[in-house]
């Protein structure tokens, strides 16, 4: 997790407005369901800020609840999509 995961935690961190927090995030910690502000209308505009960010368009049958389950799963995912 090196540049593209840091990106992925600033876009974490200002979706949600956590205030650096996401900043001191590690890949296994976990997302979806642990953090009370990442709710569905976040995973959009997480999902939106990405899209814009790194220039890839995701489509609907592409994402599932695994994908936001830690902080590695979702580099992984963003760095799938730049392969």
């Amino acid at each position: 997790m090196v540049d593209t995961g840091r990106k992925v935690l600033a876009i974490i961190d200002e979706t949600l407005g956590l205030k650096g927090r996401a900043l001191t995030f590690q890949s296994d910690t976990p997302l979806l369901g642990v953090l009370p502000e990442l709710d569905s209308m976040a995973v959009v505009g997480v999902l939106n800020l990405l899209e814009e960010y790194f220039g890839f368009i995701i489509g609907d049958d592409e994402i599932d609840g695994s994908t936001f389950a830690t902080v590695e799963t979702l580099v992984a995912f963003v760095e799938s999509k730049l392969a």
